[in-house]
């Protein structure tokens, strides 16, 4: 890759011929145009691209919430990115070329906040769960002001419903409707504290699998 103040006309963007122009940090740069690769991919290279899609459509909803709670930038890697490289190392998983995720490994929320102490979820009619733990705001890292959230994943459809407070960490419960269409099924349940500025987390906490009613 070369890089260049003035070209003919300056700089350019797209294929000229065997040539490739773009715009690199600031840099106007050429690269010589790659050549179409014909070979096909081994099965160890399609496994690992079921893999890597798995992840991505698993993290889609929570790459919001993870850009503000999953841990700090480190370097070049956003959160989000952090928490991408931990789904594909710990969770996501094959048995024979089948992809799975492994549930119970999952961090939904990643940080140093004080987690939960004697934390329980039950369900209740109209699709509700009803969460309850011990005050904990007077440990260190944790404050009464912080926020309480779920994120419950419904493995069918593959969608999460996730809520943010209100309840805080000194109210010792919370409260949360799913959606009416999960009646009767099996639900991934988490939970997490994150500050009142929204930009920290404790680490999240696996519930197990509720049955909705």
């Amino acid at each position: 890759m070369g890089t260049f103040k003035k070209g003919i006309l300056g700089g350019f963007s797209g294929t000229v011929g065997t040539v490739v122009g773009a715009n690199w940090r600031g840099m106007d740069v050429m690269r010589s145009r790659p050549k179409s690769g014909n070979r096909t991919p081994t099965p160890m290279q399609l496994l690992q691209r079921k893999k890597f899609a798995a992840a991505i459509r698993f993290q889609n909803a929570l790459r919001s919430m993870q850009s503000r709670l999953y841990g700090d930038n480190a370097g070049v890697q956003s959160r989000v990115n952090l928490a991408a490289a931990y789904l594909l190392k710990e969770v996501v998983d094959d048995d024979n070329g089948e992809v799975f995720l492994k549930m119970d490994k999952v961090l939904i929320t990643k940080g140093e906040l004080t987690g939960f102490e004697q934390l329980t979820v039950t369900t209740a009619a109209g699709q509700t769960l009803n969460f309850s733990w011990a005050d904990n705001s007077n440990q260190n890292l944790a404050s009464e002001d912080d926020f309480f959230g779920t994120a419950v994943y419904e493995e069918e459809s593959e969608t999460f419903y996730i809520q943010e407070g209100p309840e805080q960490r000194a109210s010792g419960s919370a409260t949360a409707v799913l959606p009416s269409l999960w009646n009767g099924k099996s639900v991934h349940v988490y939970a997490f504290f994150q500050n009142a500025a929204q930009n920290a987390a404790c680490n999240s906490m696996y519930l197990g699998t509720p049955v909705v009613q």
